[in-house]
């Protein structure tokens, strides 16, 4: 009975592990391959609203080159300058290599960030880059589609932060995850490798 009671919780811990990290790992320009049957392994359906309100699927995003982000705004450090490399990497893509890459930013903190939340914060980076919240269970599903880890983590004073993975998403035009570009990169390499990938 104690070896069946320890391999039980042993499965119990493995799985929630398993639930709770859904981040893709990190490295650079990983590739996502294709199901034949299943179709792609990572990314699905959504329907979430944007900063004016309106909803927004992947049907409205499709047509786009996408580069995806899943932050939030009250992110002390690593998210406001994800945001900015995104910026500067699509500024960079239009200057250099006149290429148009759509930048979307997912809110994973859906609760205190409304549209007009998320419209003032990322007015101050590019307002080119369209804003995504909606419902927690809508948020949460996407993510999940997407592998994106992000787990609420309790402070002093009844705050909260919110770990994450802080991956980017490059999508094709088919809505398609090609490749996925880590921390680890900056401005120019982020413009770098989405634009090998775009023009292959």
């Amino acid at each position: 009975p104690s070896l069946v009671l320890a391999g039980v919780s042993g499965a119990a811990l493995f799985l929630h592990y398993n639930d709770e990290r859904r981040a893709i790992p990190k490295g650079k320009g990983e590739k996502f391959e294709r199901s034949a049957i299943q179709g792609p392994i990572i990314g699905g359906p959504f329907s979430l609203v944007d900063t004016e309100g309106r909803i927004v699927t992947e049907k409205n995003l499709a047509g786009n080159w996408v580069l995806l982000y899943f932050g939030y705004t009250s992110s002390p450090d690593v998210g406001p300058a994800e945001v900015r490399k995104m910026a500067d990497a699509i500024t960079a893509l239009e200057s250099k290599e006149k290429l148009k890459v759509l930048p979307v930013f997912v809110t994973i903190d859906p609760q205190r960030d409304t549209p007009s939340q998320l419209h003032a914060y990322l007015s101050e980076f590019d307002r080119r880059i369209v804003g995504l919240t909606g419902g927690v269970s809508a948020v949460r599903q996407m993510a999940q589609e997407y592998r994106v880890f992000f787990k609420k983590v309790d402070e002093e004073g009844g705050d909260y932060l919110v770990e994450s993975s802080h991956n980017m998403y490059l999508l094709n035009p088919n809505m398609v995850v090609t490749i996925s570009l880590g921390t680890e990169y900056n401005a120019d390499e982020l413009a770098d490798a989405i634009a090998k990938e775009v023009n292959k």
